[in-house]
């Protein structure tokens, strides 16, 4: 904001200044939160199929080998021969990790502005109830979310050590996820990042649906319910799995 047909004896004086309260920032508050949103949707739906393919660890064997690895399989394989092996994976993975890194420039941006512009002033319970505390909590579940990522890629997927267990082999899902799984602190840990994920998964979906504009009535009705409904299957389908290996019905 400038000060029109200003004084200028005033100015003179420094009783008004025609610099703008604050400097235009490079990029817009609105563009940052539409790539959230886009992003954050992006992550909402990998960990929904990604949970769903999960799932097939408690599927049959297939001429002896487990359902589960023959779906890491098809995953490395697919769009095959005409695309190399593993190449639609990694445009995946890239797609997942420019995604990552825009979601998190754009929380930290958006939340060093957010403290910026309130000061010393702040309110709270604005919303109440389960919003308001994933409101102001989801730096910090972000931030749970991302050390969960970087042990969940060392441990089910690289298999490093002390994330992995010392009998990982790579192919060989479903005995790498009973390996790790058996050791209870690691159950535990994934049981407790689901319901962090649920947190951060519910308010950002419903955050995005502001962000991108969704003002209908009807709509926001529908989406909200999706906003819960969806982030509860993620978060139960994921703890039932380290849940069952753990308590020894999978082996």
């Amino acid at each position: 904001m400038t000060v029109k047909n200003a004084d200028r004896d005033a100015i003179a004086h420094g009783v008004i200044t025609e610099k703008p309260l604050r400097e235009r920032p490079s990029y817009p508050t609105w563009a940052i939160k539409l790539v959230m949103a886009i992003t954050g949707l992006i992550f909402g739906l990998y960990v929904l199929v990604h949970m769903v393919g999960n799932l097939k660890i408690y599927m049959p064997d297939h001429n002896g080998v487990a359902a589960i690895n023959e779906y890491g399989e098809f995953l490395r394989t697919v769009g095959a021969p005409i695309f190399p092996r593993e190449s639609i994976v990694w445009i995946l993975r890239i797609v997942l990790l420019v995604a990552l890194v825009l979601h998190i420039h754009g929380a930290f941006t958006l939340s060093g502005r957010s403290r910026v512009s309130r000061g010393k002033f702040s309110r709270t319970d604005l919303v109440g109830g389960l919003n308001s505390f994933s409101s102001r909590t989801m730096l910090i579940t972000g931030i749970i979310l991302l050390l969960f990522v970087i042990f969940h890629l060392l441990d089910l997927t690289m298999g490093v050590s002390p994330a992995a267990t010392d009998s990982f082999t790579h192919g060989e899902i479903y005995a790498n996820m009973i390996a790790s799984f058996s050791r209870w602190w690691v159950a535990i840990f994934y049981i407790l990042a689901m319901v962090v994920l649920f947190l951060h998964l519910s308010h950002g979906i419903w955050l995005a649906v502001s962000d991108l504009g969704i003002t209908g009535k009807r709509w926001r009705k529908i989406l909200l319910v999706v906003a819960y409904l969806v982030p509860a299957i993620v978060m139960i389908g994921n703890i039932v799995m380290p849940l069952s290996i753990a308590l020894g019905w999978l082996s």
